[in-house]
């Protein structure tokens, strides 16, 4: 079967005459769907459709970017500090980035890693609502840390803020 541009007028051929009919038009026989019966080909210039893909890719790649975002933290944060970085990591999360969470060890605190791990949890439970665990908290040399992910689209967050004010 071999279709136009416009696809409305579709027809069965022979393979001999679509590829006549390619030259005559100047354009390509593309063959779209080779697991039909009968296999479906288009006339089309395929120099422009692969651009047409290319660019396609190019556009839908650059919406679903993902950066990955880091937040500090060390054991002795205060419990208000731990809360104004749970507010930055809960912003970071609704522009859509992944952020790793982590938590700096120095000296005689590498001896006690269960205090980094509370302050990992506490930081947790506050963005559990809006994020997923993409990594589990583990150890890395001096730093322990977890990356989480946006649980939710973009935007919802500020969508939902600005609801509740009006």
């Amino acid at each position: 079967m071999v279709s136009g541009d416009d696809q409305s007028n579709s027809r069965i051929l022979k393979i001999s005459e679509a590829l006549e009919m390619a030259s005559e038009n100047g354009l390509d026989l593309v063959e779209v769907s080779p697991n039909q019966d009968p296999p479906v080909c288009r006339l089309l210039d395929y120099g422009k459709f692969k651009y047409d893909i290319s660019k396609r890719e190019k556009k839908n790649k650059s919406k679903t970017v993902q950066s990955q975002r880091e937040v500090r933290l060390r054991p002795g944060t205060s419990n208000h500090d731990i809360q104004l970085k749970v507010k930055k990591i809960r912003d970071l999360l609704d522009s859509g980035s992944k952020v790793r969470i982590a938590v700096m060890l120095r000296g005689r605190e590498l001896a006690h890693p269960e205090v980094a791990m509370k302050v990992l949890r506490n930081v947790a439970e506050g963005v559990k609502d809006i994020a997923k665990l993409d990594k589990a908290p583990a150890n890395e040399g001096r730093n322990i840390s977890l990356v989480v992910s946006p649980g939710l689209p973009p935007g919802t967050l500020k969508k939902n803020e600005k609801a509740t004010n009006k």
